[in-house]
């Protein structure tokens, strides 16, 4: 029983977390593209999501395919 209650602990925080990390994220990624990668934090994530993508070579598209579908059914499951 304790477990379980540690679990859905757990869970709220992690979901939490994310509510607070995807617009950072977000936002950080779009300011990368409009200022470039000079710009202070900025343009450090927008620097590690493109060595990530690169790093994946040719899978690359299929990563952000994946990612739309996986944040649409986020989206969808939030309404």
């Amino acid at each position: 029983m304790n477990f379980k209650i540690t679990l859905n602990n757990l869970a709220t925080f992690l979901n939490k977390v994310t509510k607070v990390l995807v617009p950072l994220v977000t936002v950080s990624l779009l300011l990368g593209i409009i200022f470039g990668t000079d710009t202070p934090y900025v343009g450090d994530v927008y620097n590690n999501l493109s060595n990530i993508l690169n790093m994946l070579g040719e899978d690359s598209l299929l990563v952000l395919v994946s990612l739309v579908i996986i944040l649409s059914y986020f989206n969808i499951k939030k309404d």
